[in-house]
């Protein structure tokens, strides 16, 4: 008695199925990227911008696993929501950047995007936009720093519009009181303009340059095919760009870190926060320095704690960055069984 074949769908079926989960593929890889930096990194966020601005601390942390430790010690004393707070406001501030953003292009001259015949005076324009989105943003990132950093062991659960709020409090001179020691918006601005259009230009210039090396070690364009060579097609459409977005926010956030712990500093002066202590896992510290503007505060860090004062924290980026390429490689693998599964 003859073996009966196993039954494969016709040719023009495992195309179509390919094709399908081809339309989903950057839907749910972008996603999977998505949900890392936003959600999943935001503890790590958290952490770093807390040891940031505690200027007691003895510990710069610059490891991962005393980051991972202390992450766990804050979450045995205050319970998980310890690590989460001030997630939401944190998407209000990309809500008012990207508002920001548009509205400001419609209504001016300054291009939101670059052709690929950009000129010296567009590249200008377009750094410009960028400045006036983050001078807008300056209040309303002061106050959601302070919800990531502040304790939760002496502040209650803020509002979901407790951030709008206090932005807009900042910005005419009401709301929950100060100290003394409060810098003017203006001092904060410059630095956080200068971070943030840095933070952009150092990006976008990486990513340009780990996409062209990935385009120019690419093999030129062949036929497509089925089975594993066209699962790897499709996963080349979508990856080098997630790839270099990683490279390039990466780069950027080394590269800032001693700016950012500056610009962090600066934000919670004279705002009566409270911090948890990043040295013991528990109990809370105050804030009560007394810079007088960012070149004051970058004489003080290094006089007092050392050129490595500017790096505390500094292991939560590699946990951070680590856990998103996990993700992304994790992401990959699923995608090419699923691709090759299709194929077959």
């Amino acid at each position: 008695m003859e073996e009966m074949e196993t039954w494969r769908p016709p040719a023009w079926g495992r195309r179509a199925a390919v094709a399908g989960l081809n339309r989903f593929a950057g839907f749910g890889i972008g996603l999977a990227s998505l949900f890392t930096e936003n959600v999943l990194a935001h503890p790590c966020i958290v952490l770093r911008r807390q040891c940031q601005v505690n200027y007691h601390a003895r510990n710069y942390h610059f490891s991962p696993f005393s980051i991972v430790n202390i992450m766990y010690s804050f979450t045995k004393t205050q319970g998980p929501r310890a690590l989460w707070k001030g997630m939401g406001s944190t998407f209000i501030v990309q809500g008012i950047t990207l508002g920001a953003e548009g509205i400001i292009s419609e209504f001016s001259p300054l291009p939101r995007e670059l052709t690929h015949k950009w000129s010296p005076r567009q590249i200008g324009g377009h750094i410009i936009l960028k400045g006036l989105v983050y001078v807008i943003a300056t209040p309303f990132y002061s106050a959601s720093l302070i919800e990531t950093v502040q304790s939760e062991i002496i502040h209650d659960n803020p509002g979901i519009l407790d951030c709008l709020k206090e932005g807009f409090g900042r910005v005419i001179g009401l709301g929950v009181p100060h100290s003394k020691r409060l810098l003017p918006l203006l001092v904060l601005t410059f630095p956080t303009v200068l971070h943030g259009v840095l933070h952009y230009m150092i990006s976008s210039f990486v990513q340009k340059c780990v996409l062209f090396f990935i385009k120019k070690r690419k093999n030129p364009a062949q036929i497509p095919s089925e089975g594993a060579n066209a699962a790897q097609n499709i996963l080349e459409n979508y990856f080098p760009e997630l790839i270099a977005n990683f490279a390039a926010s990466l780069c950027a956030d080394v590269l800032l870190f001693p700016l950012e712990t500056v610009m962090h500093r600066l934000h919670v002066q004279g705002t009566r926060t409270i911090i948890d202590n990043t040295d013991l896992g528990y109990e809370v510290l105050p804030i009560n320095t007394q810079y007088e503007g960012m070149r004051d505060c970058i004489n003080t860090i290094k006089q007092e704690e050392g050129m490595l004062g500017f790096y505390k924290g500094f292991g939560a980026v590699v946990v951070q960055y680590t856990l998103h390429a996990t993700v992304l490689q994790i992401t990959k693998i699923i995608y090419s069984s699923l691709l090759q599964n299709t194929a077959q």
